[in-house]
């Protein structure tokens, strides 16, 4: 019992962090127990689909919570592309946070101790959440859109009333379809519409809800025509799918990447079992799963026998009967709660059919918006410090990194490579675009302190997702106020207000500048000083400065084969880790170690 309940003492409070691949968030039954419940006459809103009215927020932001920006896509409009929300002729109190999506619940435990997966969430889900000064008119307009691998996470986790009251921007956060509800592909469910039949139902939503803030958003003192959307991990990876998209284009006109990157899966490979060539977690390998849990067949293989052989209607009505629980129940995930679902896919209409490179290399097939780019200087680390391959625990309570040189060196090449995916790569596309409007950052933030002896500093360093409290100004709300990472003094303070001054002149202007304030370091272009990035640190560690630092992977690998390494078996793995996709080479990986990696 004393192992379930202390993972190690911090780790219960870090557990709500460790949200993998590429985002943060936090989800709790009684997330909404401290918001206030009284509406405030002052903000009563009207939008196109009907009256609100919400909240002071004790910044002294106005604020609505749970506004509905499409229809519930439920019954029949589950897997189709968002339909806007219902009229509605009564007045809507807008006081709390809508239920997140479904997905599954966060826990503490470690993968050998997991219990049967909680499902949390409604398939009602599609709301969003605004923030706004007081007496706003025609301020910029922030969209939030959350990480959490596409699979988890919620925008009411996230509270944008400390950069609405004291940077004079509007804040919205948004909710969006999660997993297999918002990425899905199957022939069964095609209805000859493009938008209905993309798979790309979550990327859709996200299009909706920037729809719905192009059309209400001067209710709320906000400008349509000065909107920027920024998000963090899976996040970074949806406002990059809107660069692309061409259905988003004119609904955003800046955008910011928080250790983002962008991925992009053909139809095929979303679609078709893995014999075909298809995803392991595909629309036809998921519906083989579902298959073999209800005993209609007897494995996967006549599953497929199956699938040819009903109807399509059959096999939709069977899709659609089935409720979230059910659906989840065959679905594979982590310990925090993520599912394996293919990634965005390249169907043609809402993503077009090019590569990556075509798509940001090409004036004409993405959106040319000024653009932030960054991520933090030891991403990885967030998902490390719990790995068992790299920290040991004394009775479940006590942590301690195995080899420091090892884990450092983990840290390094994953980072440098997420820095190669999802700044470097970009950046250099972006502008050989004829993108003069891109910047780069690092956030080298490592001041956590030291917990039961157990050095945060060193641990985390500068970990995915602890740059978020920084960007929304504010680390007494939400979910990072008392897990003791931060140890809420002056500098961090200070760099907090750089990190929001940068933020929102960007907001204003397009360009960082010198911030908000007009007293930062100036933040120059990435073309215009030589490939620069800033770096984000307090003056305890050299502080705000600019520095050139491209990476590419072919320097990584340079420096990766060169290196050397505790064991054989960390150098197979890292490689693995850090030389995925096109750039893995597989006889290169064999002769990696005298005994060969398999």
């Amino acid at each position: 019992m004393l192992k379930k309940a202390s993972f190690f003492i911090i780790g219960i409070a870090f557990a709500v962090l460790l949200l993998a691949n590429l985002f943060i968030t936090y989800v709790a039954d009684d997330e909404t127990a401290d918001l206030p419940l009284t509406r405030d006459e002052t903000t009563y809103r009207h939008t196109s689909h009907g009256d609100i009215v919400g909240f002071i927020d004790r910044h002294g932001a106005r604020s609505w919570q749970g506004v509905p920006y499409a229809s519930p896509p439920t019954k029949d409009l589950r897997w189709r592309a968002p339909r806007p929300p219902q009229n509605s002729y009564e007045l809507r109190e807008t006081l709390i946070p809508s239920d997140p999506c479904p997905q599954f619940a966060l826990t503490a435990e470690m993968p050998d101790e997991l219990p049967t997966r909680r499902l949390i969430g409604k398939e009602d889900c599609l709301y969003l959440n605004v923030w706004s000064p007081p007496n706003a008119v025609d301020l910029p307009v922030m969209v939030w859109v959350h990480g959490g691998g596409n699979t988890i996470g919620n925008g009411g986790s996230y509270n944008g009333a400390w950069l609405a009251a004291n940077r004079e921007v509007v804040v919205v956060t948004i909710n969006y379809r999660l997993g297999v509800f918002g990425w899905f592909r199957h022939p069964a469910i095609r209805t000859g519409n493009h938008e209905d039949d993309s798979g790309n139902f979550g990327t859709l939503d996200i299009i909706q809800s920037l729809k719905w803030v192009n059309e209400n958003i001067l209710e709320f003192g906000g400008d349509p025509n000065n909107v920027t959307i920024f998000g963090e991990s899976a996040g970074g990876l949806n406002v990059l799918a809107m660069i692309v998209s061409p259905l988003a284009k004119g609904l955003f006109h800046k955008a910011i990447v928080q250790s983002g990157g962008i991925s992009l899966t053909t139809t095929k490979r979303a679609e078709q079992s893995i014999i075909d060539g298809g995803h392991p977690f595909s629309g036809k390998e998921i519906v083989s799963k579902l298959l073999v849990a209800d005993d209609l067949v007897d494995n996967h293989e006549s599953s497929y026998n199956y699938q040819n052989r009903v109807s399509a209607n059959q096999l939709s009505e069977y899709l659609y009967n089935k409720t979230p629980s059910e659906i989840y129940r065959v679905l594979a995930s982590s310990n925090l709660g993520m599912i394996q679902v293919p990634d965005i896919f390249r169907d043609g209409h809402v993503i077009p059919d090019f590569s990556t490179t075509e798509l940001l290399s090409s004036r004409e097939q993405h959106n040319m918006v000024p653009i932030i780019l960054g991520t933090n200087r030891d991403e990885p680390s967030l998902f490390m410090f719990r790995d068992s391959r790299y920290v040991e625990n004394y009775f479940g309570l006590f942590p301690r990194i195995k080899n420091e040189n090892s884990y450092k060196q983990a840290v390094r090449y994953g980072a440098l490579s997420w820095k190669v995916r999802g700044v470097d790569d970009i950046a250099v596309k972006m502008s050989s675009a004829g993108n003069s409007n891109v910047f780069a950052y690092r956030f080298d933030w490592d001041e956590e302190p030291s917990q039961y002896g157990f050095d945060l500093s060193l641990a985390l360093g500068a970990a995915h997702a602890l740059e978020i409290p920084f960007v929304f100004g504010d680390f007494t709300d939400g979910l990072f106020s008392s897990y003791g990472l931060y140890p809420n003094d002056e500098p961090q303070n200070r760099l907090s207000e750089s990190i929001t001054s940068y933020w929102t002149q960007f907001a204003y202007t397009g360009s960082p500048g010198r911030g908000r304030d007009n007293r930062e370091p100036h933040w120059t272009s990435w073309m215009e000083d030589g490939n620069t990035s800033l770096i984000l640190d307090t003056e305890r560690d050299s502080g705000i400065r600019m520095i050139s630092n491209q990476n590419t992977m072919k320097g990584i690998k340079k420096e990766f084969l060169e290196d050397i390494f505790t064991s054989e078996k960390q150098k197979c793995e890292l490689y693995k880790s850090t030389f995925r996709g096109d750039h893995f080479v597989q006889s290169e990986y064999v002769s990696l170690t005298a005994s060969g990696c398999n």
